[in-house]
């Protein structure tokens, strides 16, 4: 089944389906990079009224969007929206987190002014890690079209790469013959 890239495997459903291999009623998520709401809303179907789910980010126009996106699908209240860095998560989150999610870049549909950076980025995935729960995920989505994503995804790449693989297991997706094409990384602890 193609999708909007052209590609013939769907990423986003199967984020999804990694996702819920490991997140249930009641569990603890975290969206680290809010946009439009649509992984939020996601996380939020996915837990239930007994779950939450903490969404960041820095951009009022992603909290307005988010808002009604998770009315709009009709979401449990469930959802703390924070205007914020995801680097910043330990000061709102305390205990463990079942799933995480990254979608890096630029807030779809806005001027691409502002995007998620390295100095950011990688505190901000350093913190989910240690949030992480055994037997959780997270998914880190990398948009290597751009120069800043570009360097962000290698960044991301080459310190995943230094984890202990005892303790983390993490697989790349990525469309081999389309270099410029999303990917994301599942990271799993064991």
């Amino acid at each position: 089944m193609s999708n909007k890239y052209g590609n013939m495997i769907d990423l986003l459903a199967l984020q999804k389906t990694f996702i819920l291999n490991h997140l249930g009623a009641g569990d603890t998520a975290v969206d680290f990079t809010m946009g439009n709401g649509h992984d939020t809303a996601f996380l939020s179907k996915t837990v239930g009224e007994s779950g939450h789910v903490f969404a960041f980010d820095v951009q009022e126009m992603a909290l307005t969007s988010a808002k009604k996106t998770l009315e709009s699908e009709g979401c449990p209240d469930n959802c703390t929206l924070i205007l914020d860095s995801h680097h910043n998560v330990k000061k709102y989150v305390n205990g463990p987190i079942k799933a995480g999610m990254f979608n890096l870049g630029y807030l779809p549909g806005s001027d691409k002014s502002v995007t998620t950076m390295r100095e950011t980025t990688m505190p901000a995935i350093e913190a989910a890690l240690e949030l992480l729960d055994h037997g959780g995920i997270l998914l880190v989505a990398v948009y290597p079209g751009h120069a800043e994503g570009e360097a962000e995804g290698k960044m991301v790449l080459d310190y995943l790469a230094t984890l202990d693989r005892h303790v983390i297991c993490c697989t790349l997706i990525r469309i081999i013959n389309s270099p410029t094409s999303p990917f994301f990384v599942v990271v799993e602890k064991k």
